[in-house]
């Protein structure tokens, strides 16, 4: 093969290739999809005739160039779907720790309230480690573990509230989340 047609092969591909970059920058995120739904994630169009919907771009799109979006689209919507499937999992493990905070500073208001001085409890120190403490309900003061090494002094119904209002997110969240799994 000549090196003059070896040339001019090498540009009829790049003009092809050219012309597929061009058809690829036409089939948008947007020319593919109907909108959003609320958490933003987009709404697939319903395609009846494909050959219809190929031709509406300018130049047609060609059914590689249209897999590839559609393929794009479809890696998104995995990654929507795992990120979801995560959040649902942090919750359904947060949920009952929230409660079970809030079961025990009710129970120590409660022997506050008693006149009791102290209690003695078992507490969690790893997933099948607990110990036994004898607690002071007495001063009314309890500290919550807040997450990224932080931990603050509460009153039993400044943390009941706080607590609460915590739950009550989580909750929300949680059915917000989840609702797409049920």
């Amino acid at each position: 093969m000549s090196s003059e047609s070896k040339l001019a092969t090498a540009e009829t591909g790049d003009d092809r290739q050219g012309v597929a970059e061009e058809a690829l920058s036409n089939i948008s995120l947007d020319s593919i999809t109907e909108g959003k739904n609320e958490r933003g994630i987009p709404a697939t169009k319903f395609v009846d005739d494909i050959e219809l919907f190929a031709a509406s771009f300018n130049p047609p799109a060609s059914p590689e160039l249209l897999i590839g979006a559609y393929s794009d689209l479809f890696s998104k919507f995995k990654a929507y779907e795992q990120q979801l499937a995560s959040k649902c999992a942090t919750y359904k493990e947060k949920l009952p720790e929230i409660e079970k905070s809030i079961k025990v500073v009710r129970n120590l208001k409660e022997k506050k309230e008693a006149g009791e001085s102290g209690v003695a409890a078992r507490y969690n120190l790893a997933d099948t480690i607990y110990s036994k403490a004898e607690v002071d309900c007495s001063q009314g003061i309890v500290n919550l573990w807040l997450g990224a090494n932080v931990m603050l002094e509460y009153t039993y119904d400044e943390a009941l509230e706080l607590l609460t209002t915590k739950q009550g997110v989580a909750k929300k969240d949680y059915k917000e989340v989840c609702f797409c799994f049920d």
